[in-house]
Parts: C-alpha cells; structure tokens; sequence
C-alpha cells in the first residue's frame, strides 16, 4: 500500500467484496519473518469463503498451492521488474511463460489478472516508474496475446488514489493529477481497448493519519458525518466520494464505462493512536454492509469488485510509512482472526482460524528483574532488538502503550526471541534478560509466542526486518523513558 493525499470530500478505501455481489477478495503479502505455509493460507481463504486472491509477485510456491482450487488469482510485477519487462518484449514473454502460462496449464491455476507495477505513480516515488509502467503493460499484454490467453487473462495496474484529484473538492470535479495526466491516458485507453480494469487502492485510515483534523466519522459507514453536497448529490463517507472522483476523471477524458477493481482497502490495528480493533471492526464491518446490497456508489450503481488490504499480518515490511504498515491483516501473523468480523460466507458469521498451524513453546524472553533501567547494557539490547525484530506495538496509545519501562525492555526482548525461533542464543542480551514460562501479557499488550519456521521455495525472500534505524531509534528514546 502506499499513501495517498486527497482532500477532505476525496480520501480514501478499503478492499472487500461480499459473496452475494462478485466474490470475497484479499491481498495476501508475504513480507514476513515466519510466512504460513502456503497450503496453510489456501485452505484459510477456503475455509472462509475468500474467492479471489491479489498477491503482489509470483511466488512459486504460492501460485502451485493455488491449483485447483477456482480462487481467481490476480498475480503481480513488482515495480523493479518494469523497466526491464519495459525494455524487451522477450523479457516478458519469458515472464508470462513462467509465471502464468505454466501455473494455468501445469497447476490448474485460475489466474485472471497480471497486476503490473504497484502504485508505480506514487507522488513519493518521484516519478521513478513513470516511463516504465506503460511500456511494460504493453509489453505483458502481448506476450498474453502470444501465449494465447489475451481473452482469458487481463492486464492491470493497481493504482494509489493520488492519481487523481479534484479542482473542487467535490467528486464532480475530479480528474487525473496534472502532472501525470498524459501518462494516465494512453494506460487508461490500453485498458479500455483491452477489456481490462481500473485497478485502484483506496485508504481512509491514510487521510486521518497524516492529518489531525480529518472528520473521523467520514471515514467509516454509520452515515454520523456531515454529508458532502455535490450539486445534490450527497456523500456520507470518504469511500463513495473517493470513488465518485475516479469514476468523473474517468467519464471526463472519454472512459466512463471502465471496469473499476478496488484492490486493497483496510483498517490497521496497532502502531498508531487510530489503528486499533475497535476502529478496524468497525471500518471493515461497516464496509461489507456497505457493498453488501450491490447497490454501489451515488455516480456508478451495481456491485464493488474490490480486495481486502490484507489478509494476514506482516511483520517485515518497510515502516517508513509508519508502524501501522505491518498490521493491516484481518489475521494475526499465526492465521488467528483479531475480532468478530462477518464475510457473509461462513455458518458461524466470525472468521475461521488457520488450521494446524504449529506454535514454538510457551515460554517467553523478559528483561532479568535484577537488572537495573540504569544498567549500560539496556539501551544497546533494545536498539539491537528492535532492529532485528518487530516493536511498532509499542509506542504512544499502541496496543502495548500502557506497559512502563520495564515491560517496554522485556517486549522488545521476547520479540527478538520468538523471531529467532526461540534460540537459547536469542535471549541472552548481557546480564538483562532471561527466559520465563510465565505469560508477561497484560490487558490489550499480548506478549506473542512464534510459530514454526517455514522455510518455502527458492523464490521466497527470508529474514530481513526492514525496521529504519532513525524510526527505531526514536522509539528506543520512548521505551527507555516511560516509567
């Protein structure tokens, strides 16, 4: 996901669809220290009904466990790939041959869309992607073609919301964003002469987070916010009027019957004062409700086709953005459901965990209560595990927020710990640390127990917490201090 900057009556989405309208899809990300089993995540969307699955590369592994089981599959380019895909037409025959071609034939793999690039016309990304994206498209639909599944499977570039914006501050008056506008239209034309969608990512949590006196009531679905008035017609949350905008830009350079896909909308739990289980419950809830009639939005009615940001927890991802990134599953890191959250496509109404997922003991790595706050050892021990394992739960009005200095140390370290397996090695932080079988937690701050290793195929990456040093050392400050 990347960020998105849309004014007050724009902002954004989240990504789900309801079995009765076109299907349940999800955003699986693999950016994890200890991935799921792919097999294990496939009968996790079986089990819970999920019938489409946008996945960001084309993991072998991944894309295998997905046979045979009808889940359409829209698989991905990363953005590093495009220049190269962009330059030659045999790079991408290539591509397609081994990452759809093969999987369609050998595995019985349903996939029904090539997501090329992600947000590659992401204002941060300063216009690195923008003269790759459109060549590379053009370049993966003829191998598509080549390959004889032009009709079967679809193009698509899953776009960021900031793509367009409105003069007005009114659906009405949306458009392409002015400096990109003649890169959109040739892309937007290819999908239209192609049969292909408009895939966009949509996030209302960004808008609040990067600004303090966004209307928290437009973010979500209980029509409690003052409505947007667009010559009579009235926006009561940021999804419809965020969408509205696209379909105006679309309608006024000549496409206004372009297929739109939402491909992620969401809510993250933890790692910021507004990411949490009450507001992701109540966003995700609200929006299945919302699309559940497929009525659709006040400027295009019928079904949302759209996909859930995200599926499960990943604990290795870039938190530049900020400590949200790695919590936007509706699924802890261990398959588990994090509240009570209705599909519409289980007996039970509530999610269904993971099965046999296999857990590391129940013990846990905490900071020795002989050890002294003022000990030189703790300060380097924290920053160190924090660097090599996850620690965005701690923090102001996080889920661990409430913990004091001690129980700050004491998270990190047990971190660090069920990150590496539960290694006797990984919880000898000099003199501070020892190993407990007593559970830590207390009230929402769960001190979690690792799962089992789960080493994959060749292609997957491993290990590699992508934690910022500058962020990390900002919130080592903040751990030390609070007593």
């Amino acid at each position: 996901m990347g960020w998105l900057s849309v004014a007050y009556g724009l902002v954004s989405v989240f990504s789900l669809v309801v079995h009765s309208v076109s299907g349940i899809g999800a955003n699986w990300g693999t950016q994890a220290t200890h991935p799921l089993p792919p097999e294990t995540v496939v009968d996790l969307l079986r089990d819970n009904g999920i019938d489409k699955v946008k996945l960001f590369d084309a993991d072998y592994g991944n894309l295998k466990a997905l046979g045979k089981t009808r889940i359409e599959v829209m698989v991905g380019i990363p953005n590093e790939m495009l220049a190269s895909l962009a330059g030659s037409v045999k790079s991408a025959e290539k591509w397609v041959a081994k990452n759809v071609s093969e999987h369609m034939t050998t595995n019985n793999v349903n996939i029904r869309y090539v997501a090329v690039g992600n947000e590659p016309f992401l204002e941060t990304y300063n216009g690195s992607f923008l003269r790759t994206t459109f060549p590379a498209l053009q370049n993966i639909q003829s191998a598509l073609i080549k390959a004889g599944l032009g009709n079967q499977v679809k193009v698509t570039v899953p776009l960021n919301a900031d793509v367009y914006a409105s003069s007005t501050s009114l659906p009405s008056g949306g458009d392409f964003r002015t400096d990109i506008h003649d890169y959109m239209i040739p892309i937007v034309k290819f999908l239209m002469d192609n049969n292909a969608p408009f895939t966009v990512n949509i996030y209302p949590f960004i808008s609040l987070y990067i600004d303090s006196n966004f209307p928290v009531e437009y973010a979500f679905f209980d029509g409690n916010a003052s409505p947007l008035n667009d010559g009579g017609t009235y926006y009561y949350n940021m999804f419809d009027a965020n969408y509205d905008t696209l379909v105006w830009a679309l309608e006024k350079n000549g496409f206004g019957n372009l297929p739109i896909i939402v491909g992620e909308i969401g809510w993250p739990t933890d790692g910021d004062q507004n990411a949490n289980l009450d507001y992701a419950q109540r966003f995700n809830q609200g929006f299945m409700t919302h699309i559940s009639g497929g009525k659709g939005t006040p400027k295009r009615a019928g079904p949302v086709d759209a996909y859930l940001f995200s599926l499960i927890d990943e604990d290795a991802k870039s938190i530049q953005p900020g400590s949200f990134e790695r919590h936007w599953g509706v699924f802890y890191f261990d398959g588990s459901p994090k509240y009570q959250f209705n599909l519409g496509t289980t007996n039970s109404g509530s999610l269904i965990p993971a099965r046999n997922v296999k857990h590391l003991e129940q013990k846990w790595c905490v900071m020795k209560p002989s050890a002294g706050l003022d000990d030189p050892q703790v300060a380097p021990s924290v920053q160190y595990a924090c660097e090599k394992a996850d620690c965005t739960s701690l923090g102001y009005q996080t889920s661990c927020g409430g913990l004091d200095a001690r129980g700050n140390i004491s998270y990190a370290f047990n971190s660090y710990y069920q990150t590496h397996n539960q290694l006797d090695t990984a919880c000898q932080f000099p003199n501070v640390s020892k190993i407990v079988k007593t559970d830590p937690s207390t009230g929402t701050c769960i001190f979690r127990i690792g799962i089992q290793q789960y080493y994959g195929s060749a292609d997957r990456k491993k290990g590699g917490l992508q934690s910022p040093l500058i962020l990390v050392g900002h919130l080592i400050l903040f751990l030390l201090t609070v007593l």
